[in-house]
């Protein structure tokens, strides 16, 4: 699939917004922590993914209610949905200059009824964008971070309707940000968000 960059100026993948609130004090500290055990970017980039793969636990996974959305509060909470998870990565890899995008899978539920769309980022290096799912391996999920082929947490089954999306979106979609925002619980989020973009 060919990945299509909504803005043609790369520094829009760079900017700070409601979402990706990399400028916030929490998200430099915990960048620049992570910064300090890498010795380039690739590296840090790797141990940023990690982090937000390992140490933020997806609610759902983990039976957590909480809805967070914005960078900011995921890493302070340390839980979130693939939307969130992908917010808080995509904030600690701009915190360090990495063009990084937004961008979205169309996946049925779990229980195999209906459909919904998750959240994952691409990263910019070499000249080229690479996704890379930060929402927490579980059995049958083995998502890592790599530019030498796609290692996601799910490959969408066009025969079950579902798809990947193209477009590398330098803020979060807002059909996807509307629900996270305004859900009280991940209840009432797993009704809300969107079922395709």
């Amino acid at each position: 699939m060919e990945l299509i960059q909504k803005n043609s100026d790369l520094s829009a993948y760079l900017g700070a917004d409601e979402a990706v609130d990399h400028h916030h004090p929490l998200v430099r500290e915990t960048a620049a922590r992570l910064a300090r055990d890498a010795e380039d970017s690739y590296a840090y980039a790797s141990l940023a993914f990690a982090f937000v793969r390992d140490t933020v636990s997806h609610s759902q996974d983990a039976g957590d209610p909480r809805v967070t959305w914005r960078a900011s509060d995921v890493l302070a909470q340390g839980t979130g949905v693939c939307h969130a998870k992908a917010h808080a990565l995509a904030a600690l890899l701009r915190a360090e200059d990495i063009p990084t995008a937004l961008c979205y899978q169309r996946l049925a539920h779990d229980d195999g009824v209906g459909h919904v769309v998750h959240g994952l980022i691409a990263v910019r290096f070499g000249g080229a964008w690479h996704r890379q799912d930060p929402r927490g391996n579980k059995p049958g999920v083995d998502a890592r971070f790599s530019l030498d082929g796609e290692r996601l947490a799910f490959l969408p089954d066009r025969g079950a309707g579902e798809w990947d999306y193209p477009d590398l979106h330098p803020a979060p979609h807002p059909a996807v940000l509307g629900a996270l925002r305004a859900a009280p619980d991940r209840a009432r989020l797993w009704r809300t968000l969107p079922t395709a973009l």
